[in-house]
C-alpha cells in the first residue's frame, strides 16, 4: 500500500466541478487581476474569520512582509519569531531590514513560549549568547499557529500590551482554528495566512491574505499589494506587486465552503490515530489544549530516545511518506549565523527538530490507510519492524 503524506488529487475528484467552473468564470469574464472573485473571496473570508477587513495579496510570505511595512517595522527594529517554524516568518523580518529575535517554544505545543517572549522583553532582549541585540527596539511578536493549533492568544496579547509591541499573527497552518471562541488571525494587529496548495485551504498555485479589525492598516496594505499607488498612477508610497489573481480567488471561493467540513474529517483522523498510537513507547502524540480547536493541518508526532530517523527510514520502506517540519531550527540556520545564535540557545525548539516527524494526513484519506500507517509504527517501535 502507497500513502503520500498529502495526496490533493482526490480532493480535486470530488470538487472538479465547481473548480472548474470557477476558472471559466473568469477566462469568460477578461479580468484576471483584483477582479470581482478577489472581492468575493475577501468579503467571505472576513465573515469566516469574524473581522471586518481582508486583503488577498500574492502570497503567506507576502502577508507577513506587507503587515510588517504597514506598521512601520524596519531597520532597527527587532521582531520576536519563534525558532521552530517555517522559514517565511523570519525571513520576512529580514527582508524588510528588521532583526529576527529568535524564541523558544512550548514542548507540548510547538508553539511561541509566552514565557520567554517575556523574558526577552524584560531583559532588554538579551536573550541566548549575543548582547549585539542591545539598542535594537522589539517592536513586534510574530506567533505562529503551528501545525494547526493556536498559540495562547491571551497571554501573548497581555505581553505585547505591557511592552507596547505590535502583534502579526501568522496563521498560514491554522485557517478556521479557534482560541476562546476566536478564529485564527482575528486576535493580533493583523493576521496573515497562505493558501500555497498544501494549505487546509489551498490554491493551484501561490496565495495569502492579511486580515485586520484596523481600517488604517488595511488601507495601507491594500496600497503596499499594488505598488502604493490610489488612485492609478499616483503613489503615496513605494510599494510592491502582491496581487492574489483572480483565478486562484476562484478556486478559493470553491473550496472555502468546504473548509469546515474538511476541517472536521481532519479532526476524526486525528482521533483515529490518537487511539491507535497514544499507548506506545517512546511515542507522543500531538498535545490538543482545552480551550481551543486544533484544525491538524499536520498530524505531528514526536519520536522519542533517537528513533526518528530509524522510524521514518522504515516508514519510507513500507510505502508511507512522512515529513519533518522542521529538521533546523531557524536560529541555526546559515543565513543566520551573523545573529550570533549558539546550539543549545534554544534547547526546546533544538530538541523539537530532533524529534517530530508528521504523518499522512488530508479528509480523503480512508481507515484502511491510517490502521496500515498506525501498524507500521507498532511494529517498528515495538521490536517487531525491520
Amino acid at each position: 500500500m502507497k500513502i503520500p503524506i498529502l495526496d490533493l488529487t482526490r480532493q480535486y475528484e470530488a470538487i472538479r466541478a465547481e473548480i472548474e467552473e470557477g476558472i471559466r468564470r473568469v477566462i469568460q469574464s477578461g479580468r484576471f487581476i483584483l477582479g470581482q472573485e478577489v472581492e468575493f473571496l475577501e468579503s467571505e473570508v472576513a465573515e469566516f474569520c469574524d473581522v471586518k477587513h481582508a486583503i488577498g495579496v500574492a502570497s503567506g510570505t507576502d502577508a507577513l512582509l506587507l503587515s510588517l511595512k504597514a506598521l512601520g517595522i524596519g531597520p532597527g527594529h527587532g521582531v520576536i519569531v519563534p525558532s521552530f517554524t517555517f522559514f517565511a516568518t523570519a525571513g520576512a523580518v529580514h527582508n524588510v531590514g528588521a532583526t529576527p529575535i529568535f524564541c523558544d517554544i512550548n514542548p507540548r505545543t510547538y508553539n511561541l513560549d509566552p514565557d520567554h517572549v517575556r523574558y526577552i522583553l524584560s531583559t532588554n532582549h538579551e536573550s541566548c549568547s549575543s548582547h549585539h541585540r542591545l539598542g535594537i527596539k522589539i517592536k513586534a511578536i510574530i506567533p505562529v499557529h503551528l501545525y494547526g493549533q493556536m498559540v495562547d492568544m491571551d497571554e501573548i496579547m497581555t505581553i505585547a500590551s505591557k511592552y507596547s509591541v505590535n502583534v502579526i499573527e501568522d496563521g498560514a497552518q491554522s485557517i478556521g482554528a479557534v482560541y476562546k471562541n476566536q478564529k485564527a488571525g482575528s486576535l493580533g494587529h493583523t493576521g496573515c495566512f497562505s493558501f500555497f496548495p498544501t494549505k487546509n485551504l489551498g490554491a493551484y498555485g501561490d496565495g495569502g491574505m492579511v486580515i485586520t479589525n484596523d481600517d488604517e492598516l488595511a488601507e495601507r496594505i491594500r496600497l503596499l499589494r499594488v505598488h502604493g499607488s490610489k488612485p492609478k498612477y499616483y503613489h503615496r508610497m513605494v510599494g510592491y506587486n502582491s496581487r492574489l489573481d483572480e483565478i486562484q480567488a476562484a478556486i478559493l471561493r470553491a473550496k472555502l465552503p468546504k473548509l469546515v467540513q474538511w476541517t472536521a474529517v481532519r479532526q476524526k483522523v486525528a482521533a483515529w490515530y490518537d487511539e491507535s498510537l497514544g499507548g506506545i513507547r517512546n511515542l507522543n502524540v500531538p498535545f490538543c489544549s482545552d480551550d481551543r480547536s486544533h484544525i491538524f493541518h499536520q498530524y505531528t508526532i514526536r519520536v522519542l530516545n533517537g528513533k526518528r530517523d530509524a522510524l521514518r527510514g522504515w516508514m519510507e520502506e513500507q510505502g508511507i511518506g512522512t515529513e519533518i517540519y522542521y529538521p533546523l531550527p531557524l536560529h541555526l540556520q546559515e543565513c543566520f549565523h551573523y545573529l550570533g545564535y549558539r546550539e543549545g540557545d534554544l534547547p526546546e525548539s533544538e530538541r523539537a527538530s530532533r524529534e517530530v516527524l508528521s504523518l499522512p494526513m488530508f479528509p480523503e484519506i480512508t481507515l484502511e490507510e491510517v490502521v496500515f500507517v498506525t501498524q507500521t509504527i507498532t511494529r517498528l517501535l515495538s521490536g517487531k519492524g525491520a
